[in-house]
């Protein structure tokens, strides 16, 4: 009774139905194997239905539409080009720009998949003609946008924070030092990998001062968005969805003011805010429906119970986690994976003591790992398909650039303060 909704769950996501339907329909076919009445299941599908008219999940549309007026209004282009105009006089300067570039187009968007979209149009082009591997290339613009899911605004933190009512905005503010820490670690394995491997990269080239200065001229209503994103968020002026929405005005009037957001432009960032937030909350009903499903089948309390039975060291059962997590991601996007695994390991993490929002910067830290691992790698797909790149290539670089990505997360299993440090000084 409990293993038959698990067991047609993995058999319809291989079977390639939608998330949001697999989870919504063995959810059903759960709650009806224990209640056997229609009427309960009819009960829980209401319940499912208002989870989603929560205030909190505003903030989703929010941060997508901020995302993607960002994209249209040219962000992204300016950042990278004043990045790279300040660091093409070093080998490998343009794969560190990229990494810089996903970084702080990071803290005006939340979704990664969208930003390997974005950069890798604008990066990947830049990089072939002046002589980089398609593998370095590739790999920074992977692996660089997997910072863009833990640097605020990130949606999947949302997500986390709402299935586990931990607060959003502590959620959001614990992602600034581990987002750091893992773009400088990620700039000093493309130093080291360029100079034991120089043929990934052509000799550098100094861009004139003058066309320095000039192009952080272009960047500076870019920094002014996110300094008062951040602001807000840390200083709890404004709620997170309330930030989303002053973020959103303020990079569609940004785009306006510089005479680039046409209307055209507009109403694709519109659609595409409205497809892609509807996308993710139906996951997210269907999420709901299956999680009430392990509630009644007590699958949670009853893994808690065991794993406490066993008196396992509690890094042992975390690694345990994390790992699990590693190998989930590496076939299935970030807000399934939370959705889906919260309800376990969760419960499983708070019992035996560790922090709630420490946890959830290492539940994103081990998704970005598998977003751009083998064998699948949702964004190391993205790259492949958007910079018409071989996608062996890509795994290749990937598979180089995530030693960063293991050493930052060792880091802050390590160091929790990395994490704790900047949202204790919040005010309460």
């Amino acid at each position: 009774m409990i293993a038959l909704p698990f067991i047609a769950l993995i058999v319809t996501l291989l079977l390639g139905v939608p998330i949001a339907f697999a989870l919504a329909g063995t959810g059903i076919f759960g709650i009806w194997l224990i209640k056997g009445n229609w009427g309960i299941v009819l009960e829980v599908l209401k319940n499912a239905l208002l989870f989603v008219g929560d205030y909190n999940l505003t903030t989703i549309p929010m941060f997508i539409l901020m995302a993607f007026f960002s994209s249209s209004s040219g962000l992204a282009r300016d950042l990278y080009v004043a990045a790279s105009n300040w660091l093409s006089h070093i080998r490998g300067g343009l794969a560190i720009a990229t990494v810089f570039a996903c970084a702080i187009f990071g803290a005006m968007s939340g979704a990664s998949v969208a930003a390997a979209a974005v950069m890798s149009n604008i990066a990947m082009t830049n990089m072939r003609r002046l002589g980089y591997s398609e593998v370095l290339a590739a790999g920074s613009v992977s692996v660089g946008a997997t910072l863009d899911i833990l640097i605020p605004p990130s949606v999947p933190m949302v997500i986390y924070g709402i299935a586990t009512q931990t607060s959003i905005g502590q959620l959001l503010v614990a992602g600034v030092v581990p987002g750091i820490v893992l773009a400088i670690l990620l700039t000093i394995c493309i130093l080291v990998w360029v100079k034991v491997n120089p043929s990934h990269a052509p000799q550098t080239s100094r861009v004139p001062w003058s066309e320095r200065w000039r192009s952080l001229r272009s960047i500076w209503p870019s920094l002014l968005l996110i300094l008062i994103v951040l602001l807000l968020l840390y200083s709890g002026i404004a709620t997170p969805t309330e930030v989303g929405a002053v973020g959103a005005f303020m990079a569609a009037l940004i785009g306006v003011v510089m005479r680039r957001l046409t209307w055209q432009g507009a109403l694709h960032a519109l659609k595409e805010t409205i497809r892609t937030s509807s996308m993710i909350f139906l996951i997210m009903i269907g999420a709901n429906i299956f999680g009430y499903y392990m509630t009644m089948s007590r699958v949670p309390q009853n893994v808690v119970a065991a794993v406490s039975a066993m008196n396992l060291n509690r890094w042992v059962i975390v690694i345990g986690i994390t790992v699990v997590y590693f190998i989930i991601s590496m076939v299935m996007d970030e807000i399934p994976l939370l959705l889906i695994t919260l309800p376990l390991s969760f419960p499983l993490v708070t019992s035996v003591g560790f922090d709630p929002v420490w946890f959830g910067v290492l539940s994103i830290m081990m998704v970005a790992m598998g977003l751009v691992f083998p064998p699948v790698g949702m964004i190391a797909f993205v790259v492949s398909a958007t910079a018409n790149v071989d996608l062996v290539k890509v795994y290749r670089g990937t598979s180089i650039l995530i030693i960063a990505i293991f050493i930052a997360t060792a880091l802050v299993m390590i160091f929790p303060e990395l994490a704790l440090w900047l949202p204790a000084t919040m005010r309460r």
